[in-house]
C-alpha cells in the first residue's frame, strides 16, 4: 500500500536570512536563463530546481510572517 506523501518542516531560519537566500536564488534563475539563451547552460534542469527553491523559500517566508 502507498504511503502518504509528507513535506518536510524546514528549520527556523531568521527572515532576513530567507529574503537575501531567495534574493541569491532569483539572481541564480536568472544566470541560468541567459546561459540557456546563449547555449552555455550544461544542464538545463538547473532551472526547475531553482524555481523550486525559490517557490520553498517564499513558502517559508510567507508562514513565518503568518505567524506574527
Amino acid at each position: 500500500m502507498a504511503e502518504a506523501k509528507t513535506t518536510k518542516k524546514a528549520a527556523p531560519a531568521k527572515e532576513l536570512s530567507l529574503v537575501e537566500q531567495l534574493a541569491a536564488k532569483r539572481n541564480d534563475l536568472l544566470d541560468a536563463k541567459k546561459s540557456l539563451a546563449s547555449g552555455e547552460l550544461v544542464n538545463p534542469r538547473v532551472i526547475k530546481a531553482f524555481r523550486k527553491d525559490i517557490a520553498r523559500l517564499l513558502t517559508q517566508i510567507n508562514a513565518s510572517q503568518e505567524a506574527k
